[in-house]
């Protein structure tokens, strides 16, 4: 083996020596990956989620709070910024949140790589107004930006997945606008993220094929039923997938167009079984901020520890509550449901055992390649 690998399988080997003790005492790790939720405000009305339906009048935190969180010490150890919604770009201060995240990189945020933000790629001026704004701010500290539009077919389908006129027309022209920008701003990052529904189980290999064309990564998983995230219970009945609709999901993940094969693997075992089993590192190295404040530790469990506005969230992190329900990760309902990918992106390298395994089983140029493909390299530099 090379020397990058085995110094590689060395940390993965400590990594889980140390994720087992965490996980035994739901002590916890220092947070490597964060999602903040800064809006629930959306334009579209998708068949799969409830966020939309947060009245109007609720409230988003002020930016002045997303700053507060972003400058505890708590995150030292950040690598990864997830900043999602809703529709991040309906916020008109959103520039202004990368640019005071430029600022702490260099104070607390020391080791924060990339940040990658979600869009439905509807308001096409605008995003792309406000990413170039963006991109230029993140060059001068050497980060990364990943934009992450949605994507959840080719034409119609996608227009009646996200209940919004022309909004496949909208987002392919948001998408040609980021390749341009790509062209001058080496540091953007463009993927597709799709929600496996049961109206466009025939569509996955058709976005697959736009996204190879257009130099793309994708992210493609079920829709997940929860009380948290995405506020959806009353659609269950809406979104059960047929054995025919498992079958042709199993199969597309069997071709070689999806190319994270652990992810493919889970899922295909996932709908054969109908219990999802990965590591999972939620409240150890990650959590997620709703729109109001509240902390979670997973973003599919809808328990909380507190709320961001009432407690700092080192201590709300570290508290009691969170320490309990650290030691049930992977024992929760939810869990046996879990279909998201970014959170096994996560836990994989921190978990360490399971992706080592990984490591072993593959040829070891295969493995290096999807590294470096997942951006997980950052979570193993000092």
């Amino acid at each position: 083996m090379s020397g990058t690998v085995i110094k590689l399988a060395g940390r993965l080997a400590l990594n889980g020596l140390r994720f087992q003790y965490l996980k035994r005492t739901g002590h916890p790790g220092k947070p490597q990956a964060i999602s903040l939720e800064i809006t629930h405000h959306c334009i579209a009305k998708c068949i799969m989620c409830n966020i939309w339906r947060i009245p109007s009048h609720v409230k988003d935190l002020p930016l002045a709070q997303w700053i507060n969180l972003l400058s505890s010490d708590l995150l030292s150890d950040l690598r990864e910024l997830d900043i999602t919604g809703g529709e991040p770009f309906l916020r008109k201060d959103l520039t202004e949140l990368f640019r005071e995240i430029c600022r702490l990189k260099k104070e607390n945020l020391g080791k924060l790589k990339s940040i990658a933000v979600t869009t439905n790629g509807l308001l096409t001026e605008r995003v792309l107004d406000a990413t170039e704004t963006i991109l230029k701010d993140l060059k001068t500290v050497r980060m990364d930006l990943v934009v992450v539009c949605a994507m959840d077919g080719i034409g119609d389908i996608h227009d009646k997945v996200r209940n919004y006129r022309d909004a496949w027309k909208k987002a392919n022209e948001t998408i040609q606008g980021l390749k341009e920008l790509r062209e001058r701003y080496p540091n953007l990052i463009i993927g597709l993220k799709t929600t496996i529904l049961p109206i466009n189980v025939d569509a996955l290999a058709a976005i697959s094929r736009y996204a190879n064309e257009n130099d793309l990564f994708a992210i493609i998983s079920p829709c997940i039923i929860t009380r948290a995230r995405y506020l959806n219970p009353d659609r269950a009945a809406d979104l059960v997938f047929t054995e025919e609709m498992k079958q042709k999901v199993m199969d597309f993940f069997r071709t070689d167009l999806f190319r994270w094969s652990f992810h493919a693997e889970a899922l295909v075992r996932y709908f054969q079984t109908g219990v999802m089993k990965k590591p999972c590192t939620c409240g150890f190295n990650y959590f997620f901020v709703r729109s109001r404040g509240q902390l979670l530790l997973c973003p599919l469990i809808d328990s909380s520890p507190g709320n961001i506005e009432e407690s700092s969230v080192s201590d709300l992190f570290r508290s009691d509550i969170a320490s309990q329900m650290r030691r049930r990760i992977g024992d929760y309902p939810e869990c046996r449901q879990c279909t998201e990918p970014g959170l096994e992106r996560y836990a994989l390298p921190y978990e360490g055992l399971k992706y080592l395994f990984i490591l072993l089983k593959e040829r070891k140029d295969v493995f290096l390649s999807l590294h470096r493909h997942m951006g997980l390299e950052k979570y193993f530099e000092s």
